[in-house]
């Protein structure tokens, strides 16, 4: 059994560190925002409505847009063709910033598209981002369905030595950012859908990952056999990112953050 534990751990690892080498090559195309198309001018509201919900696409701490190429390509395949996404200042020193940039772009995707709604996919510290925004900016009235993909909903302890960046310090255990997200949240109206994996070495506890608060519509999916960079990569994920954005019901009752068997996906 140990054995197979530390091969598992050595594929993930391996998987890693491919993915990260990808990464930094693909890393420079994501640095300028992209471009935003235009409705068509004779557009009606009607068609402009059609179809299924915007999604808006959120990276991680230091990323960029860059780390969602693959996923934004399996959602287009499988039909969703409003897929944007908004890159943050790696400068930004405080997350509630980011979250009301965030506000400003789901606005602004509200009144080019007609949607009342938009979904939004973030990792790592873009999920908590986009719940921030969700949760204490009024962006339930906005976001019909969260998906976070390895984000430290009651903080992370890795990366001590990176501790002097404020957004850093934000994702530790017992910050006031994090304080304020486990508070009451009564009537909130956004689904929640939080990935976990039990080999992410960068969410410490790996539990963390996990989001539950008694006032939140959530649904806990844990993946095994893949890290922290994988989880906007891997196929299995981006399946389950389809299917969470598909759903029109909550996965779980309010509360429960009920949990489906682990997923293998080494």
């Amino acid at each position: 059994m140990e054995f197979a534990k530390v091969t598992t751990l050595m594929k993930a690892t391996a998987l890693e560190l491919a993915i990260l080498t990808g990464h930094l090559v693909l890393y420079p195309t994501g640095i300028v925002a992209e471009r935003l198309a235009p409705a068509p001018p004779d557009a009606s509201p009607e068609g402009l409505t059609r179809g299924r919900r915007p999604v808006l696409l959120l990276h991680g701490f230091v990323d960029n847009r860059s780390v969602f190429v693959l996923l934004r390509r399996s959602l287009a395949r499988h039909g969703r063709d409003g897929i944007e996404t908004l890159n943050y200042s790696p400068l930004t020193c405080d997350l509630r910033a980011a979250a009301e940039l965030l506000g400003r772009r789901v606005e602004e995707i509200r009144a080019r598209t007609g949607h009342a709604e938009v979904d939004v996919v973030g990792h790592s510290l873009g999920g908590l981002i986009a719940r921030y925004y969700v949760q204490c900016l009024g962006g339930d009235a906005r976001v019909r369905t969260l998906v976070m993909l390895g984000t430290p909903h009651a903080g992370t302890t890795v990366a001590r030595l990176a501790a002097a960046h404020p957004l850093v310090r934000q994702m530790r255990p017992g910050s006031e950012v994090l304080r304020e997200l486990a508070g009451p949240a009564p009537g909130c109206r956004t689904r929640f859908v939080s990935f976990w994996s039990d080999l992410d070495q960068v969410m410490v506890p790996v539990e963390t990952a996990r989001l539950d608060h008694p006032d939140l519509s959530v649904h806990n999916v844990r993946v095994s056999g893949i890290g922290h960079l994988a989880l906007p990569v891997h196929p299995t994920v981006a399946a389950g990112v389809r299917e969470a954005l598909d759903a029109d019901v909550p996965g779980a009752v309010p509360g429960r953050g009920e949990e489906p068997d682990a997923s293998s996906v080494a």
